[in-house]
């Protein structure tokens, strides 16, 4: 399916409400019945109709419909933010004595749901190191029922080989799970490789202006109205519609602004590369990558966050650098028009600080929408003032 045709078109009735460009914002509670039996077929099946906003409602089913058309899926749910996705996809693919194999250093909410929310009900899970296939294969108990992936991690950006996993989790009727907020489906679609649940975080890309907290899952028809029917309805985590709208809206430039941000950040990537503060770079697109050969085997694009370690001989050193910072701002996620910088260090007490462990030194920067001098002149005077 087009890309132009599922952004601009896909899902949008304009008949059904007065040939409008836009779609509206169907910002309604619930829904009116004019048979007693219209009623009762909606209780008995709220995932195939409209009863209450809760579950489903226009304007968020034409977003749900753009989206699982980009990852190549049956059906999609949008959540009210990206940990709410992770869980409903988790929790319904577990049970009481179950094991689950995840990479190493997922999404903090992820660990945390794997850490501590999960082991009252006796759920265990076994963390890997997602970049050789082995370490899945000895990590399989025979009560293993998911696999969680993360591919490329947000920091270190260590990839996972999706076909090889998938195929094995299929063997052993696992199901498989792929946090997949780095690439978005333009640049990577796991279901293309057999992973059946692709998620991400649509606050980032997908929305692209830093005004909307969503999450995406998508997969088969039977699993999304599986977690439709108990998950998703029970916790109540569904979208708002003008926030499902605001995303549409976003959906509109997805392409151009990716297109964009993937130029600025090699501009930025070659400048960090040469700079004498600069210890090394980390980018899955860059040859000196590790896993660079399995990056452009299984994702047609790279852009936007990358992260770097700075030469510093103490912390403050490292926090002036990014206090200097004019134009880039400090703060969490990415994919929004703003360019963004984190230091490591900011999650660690200050005296734990050693200048000679280089994860201490790593920044991960998001590149924006701004130009690239723009964005390299403010690197460059923060770097001066070190």
């Amino acid at each position: 399916m087009d890309i132009s045709y599922i952004i601009n078109e896909l899902g949008e009735d304009r008949e059904q409400y007065f040939n409008a460009i836009v779609p509206p914002i169907m910002q309604t509670s619930n829904f009116a019945f004019r048979k007693v039996d219209e009623l009762r077929k909606a209780f008995a099946d709220e995932y195939s109709t409209y009863l209450y906003s809760r579950g489903k409602n226009p304007t968020v089913d034409i977003l749900c419909k753009k989206l699982a058309a980009m990852d190549g899926a049956e059906d999609c749910l949008v959540f009210n933010s990206g940990a709410a996705a992770i869980f409903a996809a988790v929790l319904a693919n577990v049970k009481s004595g179950d094991h689950i194999i995840s990479v190493n250093k997922p999404y903090t909410w992820a660990q945390k749901m794997f850490n501590v929310i999960l082991p009252r009900f006796g759920v265990t899970t076994t963390y890997v190191d997602g970049t050789s296939i082995e370490n899945f294969e000895r990590a399989i108990f025979p009560n293993t029922s998911v696999i969680y992936l993360e591919t490329p991690n947000s920091w270190d950006f260590a990839i996972q080989d999706l076909k090889a996993i998938a195929e094995l989790a299929k063997a052993e009727n696992i199901v498989t799970i792929c946090d997949n907020s780095f690439c978005t489906p333009l640049y990577q679609r796991p279901i293309d490789y057999g992973i059946d649940l692709t998620l991400q975080s649509a606050t980032k890309y997908i929305g692209g202006h830093s005004d909307a907290v969503a999450g995406v899952l998508c997969g088969s028809k039977p699993m999304i109205e599986k977690i439709f029917n108990s998950e998703y309805m029970n916790i109540g985590s569904g979208i708002s519609p003008f926030n499902a709208w605001l995303l549409i809206r976003g959906l509109r430039t997805l392409p151009m602004r990716l297109e964009h941000i993937t130029k600025t950040t090699w501009k930025v990537i070659d400048y960090l590369k040469q700079h004498s503060k600069v210890e090394a770079i980390v980018f899955p697109f860059d040859e000196n990558f590790p896993q660079y050969e399995l990056a452009k085997q299984q994702m047609s694009g790279a852009c936007g966050l990358l992260s770097f370690y700075i030469k510093a001989d103490n912390i403050d050193e490292v926090e002036r650098f990014c206090e200097s910072l004019q134009h880039i701002v400090m703060a969490v996620s990415w994919g929004g028009h703003e360019s963004l910088i984190i230091p490591k260090c900011a999650g660690m007490r200050r005296e734990r600080f050693n200048a000679e462990n280089k994860d201490h030194r790593m920044m991960r920067l998001y590149v924006g929408l701004e130009e690239a001098d723009y964005l390299i002149k403010d690197l460059e005077q923060a770097f001066d003032k070190m």
